[in-house]
């Protein structure tokens, strides 16, 4: 690691022994503390009985839930338990209840059809299935042997408050998006997830003066381990919005005043171009975090206005996902940076045949850490005999050592013998104030081999002539090798149900479109 990084490369320690004894000693700590308060956009007051948790309760909810799970449902070491549910603290408390049993949660995407969640439940065959009341007509329809709404599970009984020492048990199987083929489930150990904590707590100062408005959501473990465990893990108090909602997360930000929340490009847009935007406090708010290898630099620069830093957080389902990230004091010098190698975490950039890169060029990211998983569900492996994760996106390094992550190396084409990086003319294009987003590819042709081509959505008002403004809005700004040499207008990207977009799909679209 540079020795300009902002922090010490040493790994913070781990807040506990494992996800069930961390727990008890925050409600030990401060048992009358506010661990969690809910939100459910669209309804005036949730459910008393989760609309506000304190530490105590929490884990006292934690307790009751693992009795009940094992002595009445039969979950067992090892087991698997579905949830299915918008975010709700419930599901947080499943994960601290599967975690003292030595058993797995698995949340599913709710954004997913029936037959998808079909799917992931015939690989993983959890023991139970639970849900909320959101979710609860969907659930019945998957017809599982074992379904439980979470509202019958006892928060009043107690189990022995003694924790056991479960850190090399697996305690979450996440599935990964499915962007170019079926999902895969990640297995994260307590010890991975206590890791990722720690390292994400100290790389944003967390402490129990912090409040976390939590709106991503929790099935995806950017808006579980970015900031919602790690806040908890240090004793402050986190704010559940159940989905999110533009207009109610701007008005927890000028009533509720949290001092940090988590975003992604999407959100960010829809906050920034909400009518309530320029007249909310963002007072309170340290900084915006974000989770995306890529930002657009006017979401950027619409939060710097405000003077708001946006600090970017890199990884993947895989690592945790807190890999490298850029702190707020170097937000402003380092756009369209990811930063630095987060404590404790070893990054690399190799060539394709595995070989270190030299300075400057562009390599695939390679991450080994302590929040790195270590296979897939159920034994195939995530890393190499090194213990790296290949992470298939490609970054350069600069010479103070931070990372840029310049596309997926599955996306870069070559176009007349010049390898070019579809994410830096995305991130150029989406700049222009006519183009509301787009996505570059490639395109077989005969004379360059590929040939660059931009899929664009242009907001109302843009010109029928858009082609040669974006023309000249590239001259000077990008080599003219790297210009895609075709344009299509589309009225929207095709997305995954993280909000992925789907390039082979794009791809098949312009196939489709040319044998017409």
């Amino acid at each position: 690691m540079s020795p300009s990084a902002p922090w010490s490369p040493e790994p913070a320690a781990l807040p506990a022994a494992s996800l069930a004894a961390l727990l008890h000693q925050r409600a030990d700590e401060r048992p009358l503390a506010t661990a969690l308060r809910w939100h459910e956009p669209g309804q005036p007051t949730p459910a008393p009985r989760w609309s506000h948790l304190t530490f105590g309760e929490l884990d006292q909810h934690a307790r009751a839930f693992a009795r009940s799970l094992a002595d009445h449902h039969g979950v067992d070491r090892n087991d698997r338990v579905a949830w299915l549910g918008l975010n709700h603290p419930g599901q947080i408390a499943l994960l601290f209840a599967l975690a003292r049993l030595g058993a797995m949660l698995v949340p599913l995407n709710h954004r997913l059809s029936p037959t998808e969640w079909a799917g992931v439940l015939g690989d993983c065959r959890p023991a139970l299935l639970v849900h909320d009341t959101a979710l609860a007509a969907p659930a019945r329809t998957l017809a599982h042997p074992a379904t439980l709404h979470v509202d019958d599970l006892p928060v009043d009984d107690t189990m022995d408050t003694e924790a056991p020492d479960n850190r090399d048990q697996p305690a979450l199987l996440v599935y990964t998006s499915g962007t170019t083929g079926a999902p895969r489930g990640a297995v994260h150990s307590q010890a991975n997830l206590l890791a990722n904590m720690a390292i994400a707590a100290q790389v944003q100062g967390m402490s129990v003066q912090d409040t976390v408005l939590t709106v991503l959501p929790l099935f995806h473990v950017g808006g579980l381990c970015i900031q919602t465990l790690p806040a908890l893990s240090t004793g402050a108090q986190v704010l559940l919005h159940s989905r999110f909602d533009a207009g109610t997360t701007l008005r927890s930000l000028r009533e509720d005043r949290p001092t940090l929340t988590l975003q992604v490009p999407a959100t960010l847009q829809a906050l920034t171009t909400h009518a309530d935007w320029d007249s909310t406090d963002l007072a309170s708010l340290r900084a915006i975090w974000a989770g995306s290898s890529l930002l657009p630099a006017p979401l950027i620069q619409a939060c710097h206005a405000r003077g708001v830093p946006v600090c970017n957080v890199y990884g993947s389902t895989e690592t945790g996902p807190f890999s490298i990230a850029l702190p707020p004091e170097l937000a402003a010098s380092h756009l369209g940076s990811c930063g630095w190698a987060a404590p404790g975490v070893q990054v690399t950039l190799r060539d394709p045949a595995g070989m270190s890169i030299q300075p400057g060029e562009v390599g695939e990211v390679w991450v080994r850490a302590p929040n790195v998983v270590r296979h897939y569900w159920p034994a195939q492996p995530a890393c190499d005999a090194d213990g790296f994760f290949h992470s298939g996106d490609l970054a350069r390094q600069a010479t103070d050592g931070s990372f840029t992550v310049v596309g997926r190396a599955k996306d870069m084409l070559i176009s007349g013998g010049e390898n070019i990086y579809p994410a830096e003319i995305e991130n150029l294009l989406v700049q222009h104030p006519w183009v509301a987003e787009c996505a570059v590819v490639g395109q077989e042709d005969p004379r360059w081999g590929e040939a660059v081509v931009a899929v664009v959505v242009l907001h109302e008002g843009a010109d029928t002539d858009w082609v040669p403004v974006l023309q000249a809005f590239l001259d000077g700004r990008l080599a003219r090798y790297k210009w895609p040499r075709r344009w299509h207008r589309v009225a929207a990207l095709p997305r995954t149900a993280l909000g992925k977009v789907q390039k082979p799909a794009i791809k098949a679209l312009l196939d489709g479109a040319a044998g017409t």
